[in-house]
């Protein structure tokens, strides 16, 4: 028999981000390594409270390069002598004295003793470098911290133990397990089976009004908080949920998580990334809320529309999702509770306890500044709450053993979904990571394309700004990071071309939450796709054509607002 070479399997996610790591590797060979010096801005934030953010300074790009012996040993004994330069940046003189004696240049003695890159080039410039060869910041092949350096194909572990609990990947990656397991309590009570077709034989009918009213939902809580890892945990009760109304786990994704990330995009008032990008340009925080809010409004019902009129092509074809098949795990999860399941007192009283600890989070995140931590501590009290009210009306035979086993199934069902959070992290560490004061490929490529703006037509330049912050954020999907890495370059860019700096704000906007939706680094876009049970690599081809829709949106604002001069 002949093989079909035009069937093509679509590649595991694990297999896609080992080529993309792979790449960014390679990418590090051909690509300089370069850094800026940083300093820290206050702003004022929100609440109008000041606030402060460690960003780069744009003028101070330089490429890494070896030190130049020569120079140094002719110079640094002059600084030596130089008392009033010593106790400005506070040189260790004791230790300085050691090194002119030894006339050992190195460059660990010499952060020893204070004299760091970024000392050494405020007191002279790039004069300090051995400017003959460009260097390469390039990760071996294998190796850690202790033993030979940090090698690529070690970007699993170090993507895992990356960040902290505040944040990606470790806190996200806790915020899952904790989620998955409080989840696996809540599911196995039936509750929420019940639930969906109490509400679904009540409202017959009125099935269409569900997506615009979610969508519009999340989409204000992009907008007003940032909703994103907080989306993780709704997913877990909206995926099921939607696909009883006929619909497929795309839409459910899409009403909620895409949803939320379209808010932030087009927002007037998020603190974690209009508020921080306004502040670092030196820009009034939430000026141009008018505006933002009418693009608000129009975006989020454009983007309603498309869903609806993709979900509705799903709901007369299931077939045509490209998650039928793994859809049908919960279909027959539903067919089989449905019509066996009553609604009775104890799941009421487990969606109504679900229903506060949802609002205690929103309050939480809103009035007190909840974040991961918290918010995971948040749903462990729901799942354990929700057990034990299960165990007393009995539903579905629970004890307090099946609790525990529930925890642990759920936590396990999100395992798989815990390491792509890693994986993607270990992108960005492969290319030298986000921090703008080391050297690293990423920061030349950010200065790179920073500086291939100027001089273009305005309205080509405030394109190119959006197109570029797009790309930016498939390797750095932070919000506030990328606002620090990237608005101290486009902001003075701004400037330089003619545009207002709110517009490089918009671009920036934009850039960051359209394609927080697409990109495979997004550690709660991850979170929610393994809720969900969808394989990135087929959500992309949903979303691709969606990102491009939105592209398109997003090019029309910039264009307006160019035309009216946004400020």
């Amino acid at each position: 028999m002949k093989k079909d070479v035009t069937k093509f399997k679509t590649p595991h996610t694990y297999a896609i981000i080992f080529v993309v790591v792979l790449i960014c590797w390679a990418l590090t060979f051909l690509v300089p390594a370069g850094k800026f010096s940083t300093h820290d801005v206050e702003y004022l934030n929100a609440n109008g409270e000041t606030a402060s953010r460690t960003v780069l300074r744009s003028e101070t790009f330089r490429y890494m390069y070896n030190r130049d012996a020569d120079f140094l040993d002719q110079n640094l004994p002059k600084l030596y002598e130089d008392k009033e330069t010593l106790e400005k940046f506070d040189i260790d003189e004791e230790a300085f004295g050691d090194l002119i004696a030894n006339k050992t240049f190195d460059e660990s003695s010499l952060d020893a003793a204070g004299l760091t890159d970024d000392t050494l080039y405020e007191i002279y410039g790039e004069d300090f470098y051995d400017k003959s060869q460009k260097l390469n910041k390039t990760a071996g092949i294998w190796g850690t911290d202790d033993f030979n350096g940090f090698g690529f194909l070690n970007y699993v572990f170090e993507g895992l133990v990356s960040g902290d609990k505040y944040g990606s990947a470790v806190g996200i990656v806790a915020l899952l397990l904790v989620v998955g397991g409080a989840f696996g309590i809540v599911m196995s009570t039936g509750a929420i089976d019940a639930g969906i077709y109490a509400v679904i034989n009540k409202t017959r009918g009125l099935e269409k009004l569900a997506i615009p009213i979610l969508f519009y939902l999340f989409s204000l809580g992009g907008a007003t908080f940032g909703m994103s890892e907080e989306v993780i945990p709704f997913s877990m009760v909206m995926v099921p949920f939607v696909i009883a109304l006929g619909y497929d786990s795309i839409v459910a994704v899409t009403v909620t998580f895409v949803a939320s990330q379209l808010g932030n995009a087009v927002s007037w008032m998020s603190p974690f990334s209009v508020a921080i990008a306004q502040g670092i340009a030196g820009i009034p925080v939430l000026s141009g809320a008018g505006f933002r809010l009418t693009c608000w409004v129009i975006v989020t019902g454009l983007g309603a529309a498309y869903t609806m009129i993709y979900a509705e092509r799903i709901r007369k074809n299931p077939t045509k999702s490209v998650v039928y098949e793994t859809d049908n795990k919960f279909r027959a999860k539903l067919e089989q509770d449905q019509g066996a399941r009553e609604f009775k007192l104890g799941h009421k009283l487990i969606l109504f306890e679900m229903l506060l600890v949802l609002i205690w989070i929103v309050w939480g995140v809103m009035k007190k500044g909840y974040y991961i931590p918290e918010i995971a501590s948040q749903f462990f009290v729901m799942g354990f709450v929700t057990g034990i009210t299960a165990v007393i009306f009995k539903l579905n035979n629970m004890t307090i053993n099946d609790m525990a086993s529930k925890f642990q199934s759920g936590a396990a069902d999100l395992a798989g979904t815990a390491v792509v959070v890693g994986m993607a992290k270990g992108i960005l560490i492969v290319l030298g990571g986000s921090d703008a004061n080391s050297f690293s490929a990423l920061n030349t490529i950010l200065y790179s394309i920073g500086n291939a703006f100027a001089g273009v037509p305005r309205t080509i330049a405030a394109i190119g700004m959006y197109l570029f912050q797009s790309c930016f954020n498939l390797v750095v999907t932070s919000n506030s990071g990328q606002a620090a890495l990237t608005m101290p370059i486009m902001a003075p860019l701004a400037d330089l071309v003619g545009l207002s700096r709110q517009i490089s704000v918009l671009a920036y906007q934009m850039g960051a939450g359209f394609m927080d939706a697409f990109t495979p680094v997004s550690a709660s876009l991850i979170g929610v796709l393994g809720v969900a049970g969808i394989d990135w690599s087929k959500w992309a081809k949903f979303q691709i054509k969606m990102q491009g829709f939105f592209f398109l949106l997003g090019s029309i604002i910039l264009v307006i607002a160019v035309a009216i001069n946004f400020q």
